[in-house]
């Protein structure tokens, strides 16, 4: 059964949705936080495709933090999903944060993407 938090929280993210949409030149960054880790697409509504997934349970980001449910294993996520989006030839993004408040891991996953070079 779905919380109360979480339903509400679907909702809100509906109507970000309705005005925003990735496409070719600027994929939608959509983010998804557990409590336990965090989850970070880079997609192309145009086409439908998923164009880089990441998370904290990723190899590489998992070697670098403790616990994925933190603020800095956010931070070094947005590290790494703005370094391999950078490989792929991508600069910029439309930030979609998931009907999340922006603010703590959100906040640390968006900062550090944009320190890395993403722009949003």
């Amino acid at each position: 059964m779905i919380s109360i938090k979480e339903h509400r929280r679907s909702f809100r993210h509906q109507r970000i949705r309705k005005g925003m949409a990735g496409n070719a030149e600027r994929p939608r960054l959509c983010l998804h936080r557990s409590i336990n880790n965090l989850n970070a697409q880079i997609i192309d509504d145009v086409s439908g495709k998923i164009i880089l997934g990441k998370s904290t349970l990723a190899k590489d980001v998992r070697a670098k933090i403790k616990t994925g449910g933190n603020v800095q294993a956010a931070a070094i996520l947005g590290e790494a999903v703005a370094s391999e989006a950078k490989k792929k030839g991508i600069l910029k993004v439309c930030f979609d944060r998931g009907g999340y408040l922006y603010h703590g891991r959100i906040k640390a996953f968006a900062d550090a993407a944009r320190k890395a070079g993403l722009e949003f």
